[in-house]
């Protein structure tokens, strides 16, 4: 990290008396952050105070933590730039950590600012004191406390730059509540955030050769090799004989007509396998060796054909895209795959399903647009209709803690307004987060809301009987169904302000997400769907 010298002009604060939480706000202004998820709670008071003396943050009202973390998990995957988050002590934050959890898992920089109790008041064991330092640290990759005033504008420029890396991710800043209303509080250093890390050209070079000797070579992508660039090395990369896949689940890519579309590795354990079955090299380029996201009976964890060599080329902290062109140049690799061609399906008729709706995205979703996939059973039957629609970019669930969707659609619409941005949830999924609606009508945001509506959870039917775990009874069937009474998503999408309407078939789901993609602001459809 290069530290740069402060833009007194910028900061604004520099002749002032400024309070510690003046201090931390203002100091993450100056380093780019503008916008701030927040539940706050008592000991945040002088905080909420100060960012409403701070135009350059747009604070944004969550009715509950799990939205407030997953909004700036999506402002950040589609901006680049953390946004803060404004949490309630220990409890706030155990409340946003499941989507704390995915982005950690996404590697998105997210900077959290949890109150704490004034540090003299914490040798009385108050009802809502708690190790917040202990919950947070696992899903943290730095975490401090600014116990004094004077420290809490050099935290914020640390907390800043460390949610860039070494590996990108969440990190948490604690604020106790003395030192936010305290005085003498000095803004931070606007600071130059560490780059993703360069694979060694000697490593490049020892990929090359493996690739060269190996005659099914496979090299798997994430992180920075979907975006344009990396996508563009993977197609060169391609015509020199190499299969390109994608993780199973990745935190954003670029798909679409005029983009090259490399494969994407399976979910279940058995499928992957067998998909990977002769591959005798396996490269990994910014993410780890893939494991299956469960163990079963009998099914291997590791994702490795037996037989097939590996090479770590980088992890999740490297430069993937630029290593993809750099070994693509050592393989001499100078054409390029075949790219999508535009392809929109007609209207779908008749019964109302995960692949018709997947045609009606193909054909309604304008350029640009920006989907967070938190679908589950029925998100794969929508991606691949979508493929060859108009160029666009595609968000999934990384983590695996349903409930992502809705907050990370509101988080994206906040960071790019221009763009159109629709979320894919199942109906079990967004009850989890039902608030996020609340939050996008309130602030206007552009998000189209599509809700599988088949009053199950019917990802874990699925993996009842791959488990093993013996045929349900009505305990278990009761379990794993989330009807009696069946949610009215219509209603509660309007008590929460959105406007939404039921589909039944695949013409009416056509009619209503073209009327949605048309008219700005958001809206929810609410998709029967077979349970």
């Amino acid at each position: 990290m290069h530290k740069i010298a402060k833009d007194q002009a910028m900061s604004g604060h520099d002749d002032q008396v400024i309070t510690g939480a003046q201090a931390l706000v203002a100091t993450l202004a100056d380093n780019g952050v503008s916008a701030c998820f927040a539940n706050p709670g008592t000991s945040e008071m002088h905080l909420v105070t100060a960012l409403d003396g701070e135009p350059r943050i747009r604070s944004v009202l969550c009715l509950f933590e799990g939205v407030a973390t997953g909004a700036a998990d999506g402002f950040a995957r589609v901006s680049g730039v953390p946004a803060m988050t404004l949490l309630h002590l220990g409890a706030g934050y155990m409340n946003g950590g499941a989507n704390l959890h995915n982005a950690k898992r996404a590697h998105t920089p997210v900077i959290n600012v949890v109150g704490d109790h004034a540090v003299a008041h914490l040798k009385y064991d108050a009802p809502l004191t708690s190790n917040i330092v202990g919950l947070a640290g696992p899903n943290s990759t730095w975490i401090k406390s600014a116990d004094k005033v004077g420290d809490t504008g050099r935290l914020a420029s640390e907390a800043f730059a460390a949610s860039y890396g070494p590996k990108p991710g969440p990190v948490t800043l604690l604020l106790p509540a003395d030192a936010a209303w305290d005085e003498g509080g000095v803004t931070g250093d606007v600071v130059t955030p560490s780059p993703l890390r360069a694979v060694p050209a000697v490593k490049i070079e020892a990929a090359a050769a493996a690739i060269k000797a190996a005659s099914q070579p496979v090299v798997l992508i994430n992180g920075s090799a979907l975006g344009t660039a990396g996508l563009d090395a993977a197609a060169r990369l391609k015509t020199a004989g190499v299969r390109i896949m994608t993780d199973t689940f990745y935190a954003r890519m670029r798909r679409g007509a005029g983009v090259f579309a490399p494969e994407r590795m399976q979910y279940f354990a058995e499928g992957a396998m067998a998909d990977l079955d002769g591959s005798d090299l396996m490269v990994v380029a910014g993410t780890s060796l893939p494991v299956a996201f469960f163990a079963y009976p009998d099914k291997p964890s590791l994702l490795v054909p037996e037989g097939c060599e590996t090479f770590i080329l980088g992890g999740p902290d490297s430069d993937s895209a630029t290593a993809l062109s750099q070994l693509a140049d050592a393989l001499g690799a100078t054409d390029r795959a075949a790219v999508e061609v535009l392809n929109l399906p007609e209207m779908p008729a008749g019964e109302l399903n995960a692949v018709s709706v997947g045609q009606s995205l193909a054909r309604h979703m304008p350029e640009d647009a920006l989907v967070s996939d938190d679908g589950v059973s029925n998100g794969l039957m929508c991606y691949l209709p979508t493929q060859a629609a108009r160029p666009h970019d595609w968000m999934m669930l990384t983590g695996g803690a349903i409930g992502q969707g809705m907050p990370l659609a509101l988080g994206a619409a906040i960071a790019a307004p221009d763009r159109k941005v629709i979320c894919l949830s199942g109906d079990g999924a967004g009850m989890y987060t039902v608030q996020a609606l609340w939050s996008m009508a309130r602030e206007g945001a552009d998000v189209t809301t599509i809700v599988f509506v088949n009053h199950s959870y019917r990802i874990l039917n699925i993996e009842l009987y791959r488990t093993g775990a013996g045929n349900p009874g009505p305990t278990a069937k009761d379990m794993l169904s989330i009807g009696r009474p069946d949610i009215d998503w219509v209603a509660l999408s309007q008590a929460m302000g959105v406007p939404a309407v039921e589909a039944t078939t695949a013409e009416s789901f056509d009619t209503a997400l073209d009327h949605a993609m048309a008219t700005p602001g958001p809206h929810l459809i609410a998709a029967r769907v077979p349970g």
